[in-house]
């Protein structure tokens, strides 16, 4: 369900983006639609996604993305707490977190130079007011 609602925002700030350029008289057809290059990555690939830091060691999970005039702004990343519980949540920049995908392997890695206790003392973010699940 959380990955449709991403999706559907992330969408809804894309719209939003090229209906405000649909205002000018400069924006053709050609304009509004895109291609996905092979170096682009889907929200689903990054949603559920174990950041390992230097050491191989699981530091947190990329829970939610933060979109922010239409560009990817940071990951909200869960720390700490075992199954659920406990749990804190953290964002990061996403050019602290480095996205790969292993074409041999068929998956999707990310790493970022952090260890547990620096994303845990982390200012934490709160799924409340607007952004209340």
């Amino acid at each position: 369900m959380r990955r449709l609602l991403l999706s559907l925002a992330a969408t809804i700030a894309l719209v939003t983006t090229a209906s405000a350029q649909t205002a000018t008289a400069t924006t053709t057809i050609a304009d509004m639609f895109l291609t996905a290059k092979p170096t682009d990555v889907l929200s689903y690939n990054l949603i559920g996604l174990n950041i390992q830091n230097g050491d191989k060691e699981n530091v947190g999970e990329i829970k939610d993305l933060i979109i922010s005039d239409g560009q990817l702004a940071g990951y909200i990343v869960s720390v700490g707490g075992f199954l659920g519980m406990g749990e804190r949540y953290v964002i990061v920049a996403p050019s602290s977190v480095k996205v790969t995908y292993n074409e041999s392997d068929k998956k999707w890695t990310a790493a970022m130079k952090a260890t547990k206790d620096e994303l845990k003392n982390a200012p934490e973010f709160k799924y409340e007011g607007r952004w209340a699940k």
